[in-house]
């Protein structure tokens, strides 16, 4: 029968000693593989290639730079689970030899993944096979262009063939046939994480409950769960501060004075009295301060009930954004919201940091292998070495972390190439292998020989820019729970070297863009604060029960002393997500005071760009003076749009002369969905990785298709074009680049802006407002069109435009429009911090109840014609112009 031990015997027996080349016998030695794993076999090929989905032989063209193509044949392809590339080597599998095959192998098969179909999308797995020896996998879960990394790890991503027998190898393989995406670590730790994030959630509710500060709550709570997490990876004794807190269960006093204890002990290691056992000294500044809360019996419960979640398993990419939720009174209730999905994070890591470390890394890596095969191994070693020295100090820089999630993506990924590095230096050093004194690890002191003396990518390598004191104290914990979670992952129990927490100052907390001397409050003239609606704090409305600004809700009007634009430290790559603020909200949210030290900083980003563009300007500045390798940030996908795109204009433009080199565009993504971090609301951003002009074609992914998948989260499928982006984020004819003609001007005109969602109404909305009941509505509300509207899918709604009527003229005549005005878009209006945006609200002579910008030479131009157009058609000569852009 498949799977006993007789058959993986008879297997192992028939193929183990297998001499015969590749073509010869690698069809028969997958088939009989399935067998074995009681798997179906491939299918017979089809003629049409779309409907071979799981053969030997599938053909996929390859398109070249110069429009060139050419044709290969994948060994055996696997529809949404795996390229396999089989090989017959002829080498030991400890030489040089043999791993330099495998390499080509592993790269002939990624070719291949990128070579098929975009409606297809690339597997997950490539799988690589030395026939009758060895399989290696190699995966990419996100499954968008970017590098397969060995799974799970770079030491056991290769399986010798007498592993079989193992039934955790067997299932592992099954999967990757029948269910690739479940072996997603970040699946499993995403369902745990939020399990945890609930529990903590709640303690802190009863916490704050009995009086506590939330401040405190946050510091205790984070002390405790670090103390979680170090007993189950092994950093203290098994279950030691689980079973510390069941032993004082009765007596919460006493269980936390002995918790104060362990914290002081922690941080300077030796014997510990509450867990009778040594302790490792983790110092940092995690466990400086070791306050603990009063808790009673019921509070004591939920912390214990804590403790026993699976911590070892918690996923860093989503841990820092579900706790900073659950410690944060004002954000708990968006626990239960979605998280930025890990996939999406790593789209944008990867070709900002990741791919132009690979192409590096590639480079040494062969330059390494052709001395070592010329004889001259210490050369060889010393190449490694020095490619590691160099992935040991560079810098990646975040200059809005929140809570951490890119920070420990990228830490993770630059932990994968390591790995990948220490393995090439045992590979090519015979006296290691004949010692038997493989790395397989990390470079960190320990019984093996240590060819680095110690030094090993962490987290001193990422820096962070958080304005909130939490988040930065999250994003910190974040990272060294990654850190640790991958020492131990591939150190197994060998602990890291002490202290284990060291205060890098990696994470700073502080605004990213604007710096200033002080800040002062304007007063009245009788020396009163001058104050305005906080931008935030909502009410339901007495009339419509919608929310509508609060006006109670105040917080003082700022001036900012000496305002300049902020420094960020030096670093080789910054990656991140900025705040999504758009240029009408920015007063709102951050204040008058604020907005204009911001402008005053930073002249030369025109106000109508949105905030995220700050930080692009900056990124891309650093970059165009050589300061910056590449940049790759979030912003919203209006970037195409003119008031944003003027800024990626100015920065594709020729350099001056004290610039080292143009802006290029790497890589773009114009429109994917997104989640917000603070919320969980679905949002749509762009993404952009800007470099200085490289060889290397620019790589433009679209969004062809999106299906919902696990936990809320949306698939993406992506269609990739190669060339040169431009500032439209868009690949061919530079039409974005395209001169004004003279004759043109005055064809066109900007339409009016609404400056209020409650001017625009549904079809049956404005049916009950009496549109095609009542004599003269027709003339108020109209069909409206903005831009994306009509370049996009349209709305189909309409706009109320009361354009040259009156406050007395429209309530007497139209009390019903009236009526939603006063309720739905006066009180937005009455907190806007613009004079001429609230007085569109006020009863001046011919404008009240406009739209905030009615754009009147946009409606001189109209009046001599009648419109039959996209936007709206009239039989009567408009009032309103139809269309804003």
């Amino acid at each position: 029968m498949p799977g006993t031990d007789a058959h993986i015997d008879a297997f192992l027996a028939r193929w183990v000693g297998a001499s015969g080349g590749e073509l010869a016998n690698y069809q028969l030695f997958l088939t009989e593989l399935t067998e074995l794993l009681e798997l179906p076999r491939p299918e017979p090929a089809a003629a049409e290639r779309d409907a071979n989905a799981y053969v030997f032989e599938r053909q996929v063209t390859f398109r070249f730079g110069d429009g060139g193509s050419g044709d290969g044949r994948i060994d055996l392809y696997r529809r949404g689970a795996f390229v396999c590339e089989a090989k017959k080597v002829r080498a030991g599998t400890a030489t040089r030899r043999f791993d330099d095959a495998m390499l080509r192998a592993r790269a002939q098969a990624e070719a291949y993944a990128r070579a098929l179909p975009a409606e297809e999308g690339r597997p997950p797995f490539l799988i690589v096979v030395d026939v009758g020896r060895v399989i290696e996998l190699y995966a990419e879960f996100s499954r968008s262009g970017a590098t397969y990394t060995p799974f799970p790890d770079p030491r056991s991503h290769r399986i010798p063939i007498e592993r079989l027998r193992e039934p955790e190898i067997r299932a592992t393989l099954r999967t990757v046939w029948l269910d690739p995406l479940s072996l997603d670590p970040t699946r499993r730790s995403a369902r745990v994480t939020r399990e945890i994030a609930a529990r903590l959630a709640e303690l802190a509710r009863s916490l704050e409950a009995a009086g506590h500060d939330a401040e405190a709550v946050a510091a205790f709570l984070s002390r405790c769960l670090f103390t979680c997490f170090a007993e189950d990876i092994g950093l203290l004794p098994k279950d030691g501060f689980r079973h510390l807190l069941e032993r004082h269960a009765r007596e919460p006093a006493i269980a936390m004075r002995m918790l104060e204890g362990l914290w002081r002990e922690m941080d300077s290691g030796g014997f510990s009295v509450a867990l009778a056992a040594p302790v490792l000294r983790f110092n940092g500044k995690l466990f400086k301060h070791a306050d603990t809360l009063p808790l009673d019996a019921s509070q004591l419960a939920l912390l214990i009930e804590s403790a026993r979640a699976e911590w070892s398993q918690v996923e860093p990419a989503i841990f820092g954004t579900l706790l900073e939720r659950a410690l944060d009174p004002a954000e708990r209730h968006a626990l239960g919201a979605h998280y930025t999905p890990r996939a999406y994070v790593e789209r944008l890591v990867l070709p900002t940091v990741i791919e132009p470390l690979r192409r590096d890394w590639s480079d040494a890596k062969a330059a390494a292998i052709v001395l070592a095969n010329e004889g001259d191994t210490a050369a060889a070693l010393d190449t490694v070495r020095d490619f590691h020295r160099a992935l040991c100090r560079v810098r990646v820089l975040d200059p809005a972390c929140g809570s951490g999630n890119f920070l420990y993506v990228t830490l993770e990924h630059l932990k994968r190439l390591e790995g990948e590095v220490l393995n090439t230096f045992d590979e090519l050093d015979p006296s290691r292998q004949d010692a038997g004194r493989r790395q397989q690890g990390l470079a960190l002191d320990g019984p093996r020989a240590d060819p680095f003396g110690g030094e090993t990518v962490d987290p001193h390598q990422l820096l962070g820019i958080e304005l909130n004191p939490r988040a930065a104290a999250i994003a910190e914990m974040v990272l060294w729970i990654g850190y640790l979670q991958w020492h131990y992952r591939t150190r197994g129990d060998v602990n890291p070297p002490e202290p284990v927490l060291r205060d890098f100052r990696n994470i700073e907390c502080r605004d990213a863009v604007l710096a200033y001397d002080r800040v002062e409050f304007l007063t009245d003239d009788a020396g009163r604060p001058l104050t305005r609606w906080d931008g935030r704090t909502m009410k339901p409305s007495p009339v419509t029960g919608e929310p509508v600004p609060d006006e109670s809700a105040r917080v003082p009007i700022e001036r900012y002393v000496n305002p300049r634009p902020a420094t960020w430290p030096e670093a080789e790559f910054v990656v991140g997500n900025p705040p999504f603020i758009g240029n009408k909200r920015m007063r709102l949210a951050l204040g008058d005071g604020y907005v204009e030290a911001l402008r005053a900083a930073w002249p030369e980003v025109p106000e109508s760009a949105d905030f995220v563009m700050y930080w692009w300007d900056r990124a891309a500045a650093l970059t165009r003076a050589g300061q910056l390798r590449r940049f790759g940030l979030i912003t919203t996908n209006s970037l195409t749009m003119i008031f944003n795109r003027r800024i990626v204009e100015r920065a594709m433009r020729p350099p001056a002369k004290d610039e080292a080199g143009a802006l290029s565009l790497a890589f773009a993504i114009p429109d994917h969905p997104w989640v917000d971090s603070a919320d969980g609301a679905a949002v749509r951003i762009a993404m952009t990785v800007g470099a200085l002009a490289e060889p290397v074609a620019g790589r433009l992914l679209t969004v062809e298709r999106e299906a919902p998948a696990v936990d809320g989260e949306i698939e993406v499928h992506l269609h990739m074009r190669d060339g040169a982006i431009h500032a439209d984020l868009r690949v061919g004819a530079n039409v974005a680049a395209a001169a004004p003609l003279r004759a043109n001007s005055g064809l066109s005109n900007r339409g009016v802006i609404p400056h209020g969602e409650g001017f625009i109404v549904t079809a049956q909305q404005a049916e009950a407002l009496g549109l095609g009941r009542i004599e003269g509505v027709e003339r108020i509300i109209r069909p409206y069109r903005n831009g994306r509207d009509l370049s996009d899918r349209p709305r189909g709604v309409m706009v109320i435009d009361c354009f040259g009527w009156t406050a007395e003229e429209l309530r007497a005549t139209h009390p019903a429009i009236y009526q939603r005005l006063l309720d739905q878009v006066k009180p937005d209006r009455d907190q806007n911090p613009r004079k001429r945006v609230r007085d569109f609200c006020g009863c001046l002579p011919r404008h009240a109840w406009s739209c905030a910008r009615p754009m009147n030479r946009c409606r001189d131009s109209l009046q001599p014609v009648r419109l039959r157009s996209i936007g709206w058609s009239s039989s009567s000569t408009p009032r309103s112009c139809p269309t804003t852009s």
